[in-house]
């Protein structure tokens, strides 16, 4: 069964002794999150893109098994914190790994002192609206936004016509 067709599996979560996030879905090898470092940045952009690379307000954490990315989010460190640019190569979805890369996420925010972390979806989209409801996220209940024209991104241009949610998730303080 190929990992897009197949169901997520339980994860779970722990870390490394270098203090990365791991996470091991049941009958596979573990992945670990981690923040990016300057020397994985052009192996990363050549499967996942890094639109947000330069955008200088936050950083991003990608999913990692063994030498290979997997999927990325970036954190940007506003108040509150955004977790923005989630995305994971098509042939490693369904695996868990977007909710492992969103947990980091939430975990970063925490240990920099926030007790909410934010996010916009597409209204659109799904599958990603599932992720974070299950994850604890809920809309807050600011007006959908309608965006729809050529942005301009780290990576070109792009046409976009889309309605945006705004959802988010108060942290504990317990990791």
């Amino acid at each position: 069964m190929s990992p897009v067709s197949r169901g997520v599996r339980p994860l779970s979560f722990g870390q490394t002794s270098r203090g990365e996030d791991l996470a091991i879905e049941s009958g596979t090898e573990p992945f670990i999150v981690r923040p990016l470092a300057g020397d994985e940045i052009e192996r990363v952009a050549a499967v996942l893109g890094l639109a947000r690379l330069y955008q200088g307000d936050g950083f991003y954490l990608v999913a990692w098994e063994r030498d290979e990315p997997l999927g990325h989010a970036h954190l940007a460190l506003t108040d509150p914190p955004e977790l923005q640019d989630v995305s994971v190569r098509p042939e490693h979805r369904r695996r868990g790994v977007a909710s492992a890369i969103t947990a980091s996420a939430e975990r970063q925010a925490r240990e920099r002192g926030f007790n909410r972390l934010r996010l916009h979806v597409s209204a659109g989209n799904e599958g990603a609206q599932a992720l974070y409801r299950r994850s604890g996220y809920v809309d807050v209940g600011v007006p959908p936004k309608r965006v729809k024209g050529t942005i301009l991104i780290r990576t070109g241009s792009i046409e976009v016509d889309d309605t945006i949610l705004t959802w988010e998730k108060q942290l504990d303080q317990s990791p």
